[in-house]
């Protein structure tokens, strides 16, 4: 895999992922799905997660992790495969309220946006199923439990 991962830090949140472990985690994502990729992972602050969630989403609130996917003028081949904003703050309460390690609901977040990247959604019942499960297994290939069961 040829990954070139720009990481963007606009957060003064501690306890932050180390870049390599981001680029495992996105490289994980890839995975049988592309060779070269460019991704730019930019971490904030709930300020910034908020504003570019209303302005996008319409939702006025900071959230987990939003994807921007890139797409090409037609006719043009890119590796440019997107962006995604994490809320620093958000994953560490979430993860809190989860009962999980905050490093799993990072690499979490961070695989769940690259589908997003890739194409896959959770608009509807079918396509969530498959998403979900996809995400199950790439964590768990490195060794993480699945995220959506009950750990309280």
């Amino acid at each position: 895999m040829n990954l070139d991962l720009d990481l963007q830090l606009a957060s003064d949140a501690d306890n932050l992922p180390r870049k390599d472990q981001l680029q495992c985690w996105v490289e994980k994502a890839l995975s049988g799905y592309r060779e070269n990729a460019e991704v730019t992972i930019r971490i904030v602050d709930s300020a910034e997660s908020q504003s570019l969630n209303a302005s996008y989403r319409g939702k006025d609130k900071p959230t987990n992790v939003l994807s921007f996917p890139f797409e090409a003028p037609e006719g043009i081949q890119i590796d440019l495969l997107g962006d995604l904003v994490i809320c620093a703050p958000v994953v560490e309460t979430e993860a809190g309220e989860q009962n999980k390690s905050t490093i799993d609901h990072w690499a979490h977040m961070v695989i769940h946006g690259i589908l997003h990247l890739l194409g896959f959604d959770h608009i509807d019942e079918n396509d969530a199923q498959e998403m979900e499960t996809l995400e199950i297994q790439l964590l768990s290939d490195i060794g993480i439990p699945n995220p959506y069961e009950d750990n309280t």
